[in-house]
């Protein structure tokens, strides 16, 4: 892949991640590129839901979740954007030697100290990070699936809007995907969050 378009792939996907660090809806582009723009202004729909539609929160209706740090989520899309296109191999964790689904994750999260990952998928989804329902999965948060076995046995790092980036099997390279194919859905087994979690901001979630 020619390095002028990963670079301009890279600015694409993280430019939405500031938006997240002002609680603005996430929306990441398509892989070619494009992002459906919403018909609605901002300033209709905070009226909407502040006039029309308010929303009661009670104490057992809100859980306050700690967003990931947008900083180290950043990243780390970037780092894995950047290898798009390298050949799956497997035991590969470098780009000069190919990526398994596995080694790109941890290739991915290098710089990231308080994510000190297992080698395995099926490590990773068993002992690391907190548990993430798919409604509420955020740039950067693992998401597993079984593939020809009951157990975890391939990892994907989230990239929002429904897509992912991994290394798929033999013969493929790593590539960008999206959760809606019937495939994923059907193979989907858990998201885990294992950014370390930002101490200086909280958010309120509706269940």
């Amino acid at each position: 892949m020619r390095p002028f378009f990963k670079t301009w792939l890279t600015i694409c996907l993280l430019m939405p991640l500031a938006a997240h660090a002002t609680n603005r809806e996430q929306r990441l582009p398509n892989v070619n590129g494009h992002t459906p723009k919403s018909h609605v202004s901002p300033a209709t729909t905070k009226h909407k839901h502040s006039v029309k539609h308010p929303i009661h929160l009670s104490k057992a209706d809100t859980t306050q979740v700690p967003p990931m740090a947008t900083k180290q989520s950043s990243n780390v899309l970037s780092r894995a954007v950047n290898v798009l296109g390298t050949p799956y191999r497997w035991g590969g964790s470098s780009p000069s030697k190919g990526f398994d689904c596995s080694g790109l994750v941890k290739y991915a999260f290098t710089d990231v100290d308080e994510a000190d990952l297992p080698r395995t998928s099926n490590a990773m989804a068993s002992g690391h990070g907190q548990k993430v329902d798919r409604k509420d999965l955020k740039p950067g948060d693992l998401i597993f699936f079984n593939i020809k076995s009951h157990k975890v046995n391939h990892v994907a790092i989230y990239l929002g809007n429904d897509r992912f980036i991994h290394a798929p099997r033999r013969g493929k390279s790593v590539t960008i995907d999206t959760l809606k194919k019937p495939y994923w859905e059907s193979h989907y087994v858990v998201a885990k969050r294992v950014l370390p979690k930002d101490p200086n901001a909280m958010r309120i979630v509706q269940r």
